[in-house]
């Protein structure tokens, strides 16, 4: 009995782990997210193409966590981290302090476009975590960094650059 059972968890477990890499194709992309205040969060940002062709992203950080329910407003925009009143492109879902971490499946961006890999690994962009939705707070940004075609290495990395953003939308 106690081998059948046995036998019974490791299929499971095989046929588990087999639909979960069904899920991407094998391409994939990883972004470094950099300090970007005094509250020492980084992290990284992965783009995984799902096999229906959607992009999911992947938000990873590192720093204090918290027990108590709170998150960290993210957002896609256009343009490169310095740029002031950079262009949401979309917003992901936010970051959870509990886990620090928050996935998303890219859907319609704000100016009517919707991208492939092909089209993300080109893209003008750069992603921005805030500290709170609204308020002072929000102009705080915990990490931020460019994705796409933009630069994304520690050497060219200057938080005192990082521009802060207003929830702008294209018209």
């Amino acid at each position: 009995m106690r081998a059948s059972l046995s036998i019974v968890f490791v299929v499971l477990f095989l046929v588990s782990c087999q639909v979960e890499e069904e899920k991407y194709t094998a391409r994939s992309v990883t972004y470094s997210l950099f300090q970007s205040s005094d509250f020492p969060y980084e992290g990284t940002a992965s783009v995984r193409e799902l096999q229906s062709g959607e992009l999911e992203v992947e938000l990873n950080l590192k720093g204090a966590t918290s027990r108590e329910q709170y998150f960290f407003p993210t957002h896609l925009h256009f343009g490169s981290y310095e740029e002031a009143d950079a262009v949401i492109a979309t917003v992901l879902n936010p970051i959870d302090i509990r886990t620090l971490r928050s996935t998303t499946v890219l859907g319609t961006l704000s100016d009517g476009s919707t991208l492939q890999f092909e089209d993300f690994t080109g893209f003008d962009g750069h992603i921005k975590i805030h500290l709170a939705e609204d308020g002072p707070d929000y102009a705080i940004i915990l990490a931020s960094g460019n994705v796409g075609k933009n630069p994304n290495s520690p050497e060219l990395f200057d938080r005192n650059k990082v521009a802060v953003c207003t929830l702008n939308f294209p018209n």
